[in-house]
């Protein structure tokens, strides 16, 4: 049975078996704004919602080792906060974005995720500490008007859930009004072993640099 995580809530990667959770995804999924249209309010108005799941991955020095986000970024404002181009696989090849998705649910949740990270443990380089993981929405709309943010871990494949093993319902902790980021959560390494921390803390960010510098200013 999969886990139902709260804010800050710890977990070991371990399945029931006992048996260490090593390949697995990591996926959001979010709704786009649905209200009533037209003169008697027969008519229904969806407005897409473009959110971006990214990553940064931390070393034991505390650095920026690598990092999952959008190629869409532009280079020169990723260049004002320090940050790299873009791309969707990490250097060690042991993550992969699925990619973007630019519109969110219509007609309400689907049960599946929007945007996915796959995952290798066993191929991230030795030096990675801590792996965290961010929503950012590229549109102007704060959280508090976003239907629902979840994040969760499975087993499977960015297009079938073999397994669920945990997840977090992030628009369930609390209001997110003027909000526009959401840090969602962590793996990190404790004695060799990799562990997750549900985060969950919004933040009025309006740019992705914004969440990373954050992130490496107040989370480590």
């Amino acid at each position: 049975m999969a886990i139902n995580l709260s804010k800050g809530q710890k977990i070991d990667l371990k399945k029931s078996s006992g048996e260490s959770l090593t390949n697995f995804c990591v996926g959001v999924n979010w709704g786009a704004i649905e209200s009533k249209g037209g003169v008697l309010g027969l008519s229904k108005k969806v407005q897409s919602i473009d959110l971006d799941l990214s990553c940064v991955l931390i070393d034991d020095q505390n650095k920026i080792a690598d990092h999952l986000y959008s190629p869409l970024y532009k280079e020169e404002v990723l260049r004002q906060f320090g940050l790299q181009k873009g791309k969707l696989e990490t250097s060690d090849r042991a993550m992969k974005h699925s990619g973007d998705d630019l519109a969110g649910d219509t007609g309400g949740d689907d049960g599946l995720d929007n945007e996915i990270i796959t995952i290798d443990l066993s191929k991230i380089n030795p030096k990675v500490s801590q792996i965290f993981f961010f929503l950012n929405n590229a549109g102007k709309e704060d959280f508090s008007q976003i239907p629902y943010s979840k994040i969760r871990m499975y087993e499977g494949t960015p297009t079938k859930v073999v397994s669920e093993f945990a997840s977090y319902n992030v628009s369930a902790e609390g209001q997110y009004a003027n909000k526009r980021s959401i840090i969602m959560g962590k793996l990190y390494k404790r004695e060799g072993e990799w562990k997750f921390s549900a985060i969950g803390d919004p933040t009025e960010d309006t740019f992705l640099g914004q969440t990373i510098q954050r992130i490496v200013k107040n989370y480590l």
